[in-house]
């Protein structure tokens, strides 16, 4: 039974992934606009994710409990493009490129680096979280962000807290997700509060 649950997690978060970004990047461009699709926690979850990736690489984690994230690493930059392109903030990628690459790096020259590195990964990734819940708030509309999106990053959370209390049981790795999923959650209604909101007016 738990091998067969094991199996059934994972290939459900990897098929979930492979699509995971698609309605977003779908939004943005039927609309040819990124309003309320917050830049800054985008920023903030490609950090979240490289440095969650190269801890899982860095410590020799099983494949198959982290295969999605080069996957949703790769949507998001395809995402963030074009963000920057719709805001006319092009010129903009290079830096953030030559940061990214930089920063992965950067992490494995000390193996303090990346403990400290993936101890803030789940306040950084928290924060990209929160970020997007403000640029909500404040906007009162959900503009071009898909619920659809983030509740499909509420279940791949709920998949990996299965995953992991079945393979490495990393607290830290468990703590991340748990955190991840109730704000995906979190994000997630309100996205749906404001769509019915601006229907109802």
């Amino acid at each position: 039974m738990a091998p067969a649950l094991l199996d059934l997690a994972n290939w459900s978060t990897w098929a979930v992934c492979a699509v995971i970004k698609l309605p977003q990047v779908a939004a943005v461009l039927a609309a040819r606009s990124a309003r309320g699709v917050s830049v800054g926690s985008l920023v903030l979850e490609l950090i979240g994710f490289l440095v969650f990736l190269k801890y899982q690489i860095y410590y020799g984690y099983p494949l198959q409990t982290y295969l999605e994230y080069p996957i949703i690493i790769a949507q998001d930059v395809i995402l963030f493009l074009f963000i920057l392109h719709f805001s006319g903030n092009m010129k903009q990628a290079l830096l953030y490129t030559v940061t990214f690459v930089g920063g992965w790096y950067m992490l494995t020259l000390q193996k303090w680096v990346l403990d400290l590195a993936m101890n803030l990964c789940t306040l950084i990734s928290a924060a990209s979280k929160l970020a997007q819940l403000q640029c909500l708030w404040q906007t009162k509309d959900s503009g071009q962000v898909s619920a659809l999106t983030w509740s499909m990053s509420a279940y791949t959370c709920a998949t990996r807290i299965i995953t992991t209390l079945m393979t490495t049981n990393d607290l830290i790795v468990l703590i991340r997700f748990i955190t991840m999923l109730i704000l995906n959650i979190w994000v997630t209604a309100t996205i749906l509060h404001y769509r019915k909101t601006k229907k109802t007016d």
